[in-house]
């Protein structure tokens, strides 16, 4: 299971690196399954804030700190009844709850990249933001909604990569302290060896991500990130319906 755990690190991290995001669409599903919808989300938005710190000084002068403003306010604002339905949930209903979330989330971005009309900026930016923060805290994926507002704002993928990094540390970090008092500070259960074997692989992805982003076209990362995405989030709604059955 630990093996499966560093996988899903190391290629999430490296579809992070190439496209901005992708980390917690790859990640959430396999660590939902193996360490419980709770544990498993808290991971996610710890290891998201950890490599998103690493990609900033990288991206730096591609970053809309205004933009940035607008999608981070409605976002934590959303992250406490996202945290406080994550904690009082049973394991199966939320887990099922992480799998159609992926899956919706995922095929709603997909369908808005026909769009032909453009949306104003701000107003979209409050509902994607708020969108974004519960569904990071609530299931531990917070791009997609991010996704349909670039699409559908025509936001430049450049500069969409570049803010989304302080924006993931941001709402990471308050997902992380709301959902530890929610949970009266309850931490995952992983040995030392684990924890490790997480960050090495994080370190991995990102520095591979760094050697290969300018030979990787951003199209076929994405694709194989949703491919993957859509097969993680399937499992996870399989696992917890079985769970509920039983």
């Amino acid at each position: 299971m630990l093996a499966l755990v560093v996988v899903s690190v190391l290629v999430g991290a490296f579809a992070q690196r190439i496209t901005g995001m992708g980390f917690a669409l790859v990640v959430s599903p396999a660590l939902v399954i193996i360490l419980g919808p709770f544990d498993g989300v808290l991971v996610v938005n710890l290891c998201g804030v950890l490599s998103s710190l690493l990609i900033i000084p990288r991206v730096w002068k591609h970053i809309e700190w205004r933009t940035l403003l607008w999608l981070a306010v409605p976002a934590v604002i959303a992250i406490v009844p996202g945290s406080l339905l994550a904690a009082k949930l049973g394991g199966p209903q939320l887990q099922l709850g992480v799998g159609l979330l992926v899956i919706v989330a995922l095929t709603v971005s997909l369908l808005v990249t026909r769009a032909e009309h453009t949306l104003p900026r701000r107003p979209s930016a409050i509902v994607a933001g708020a969108a974004s923060g519960f569904m990071n805290t609530a299931a531990g994926v917070g791009g997609p909604a991010l996704s349909v507002y670039a699409v559908l704002t025509r936001w430049p993928q450049a500069q969409f990569a570049a803010t989304l990094q302080p924006y993931f540390v941001v709402i990471g970090t308050v997902s992380l302290i709301t959902k530890l008092f929610f949970s009266g500070g309850a931490l995952p259960e992983l040995d030392a060896a684990s924890w490790l074997a997480v960050i090495v692989a994080l370190l991995a992805g990102l520095g591979l991500g760094e050697l290969l982003h300018t030979r990787v076209s951003h199209r076929a990362a994405r694709t194989a990130v949703i491919v993957i995405a859509y097969l993680g989030g399937a499992a996870a709604m399989l696992d917890g319906a079985l769970e509920l059955l039983a």
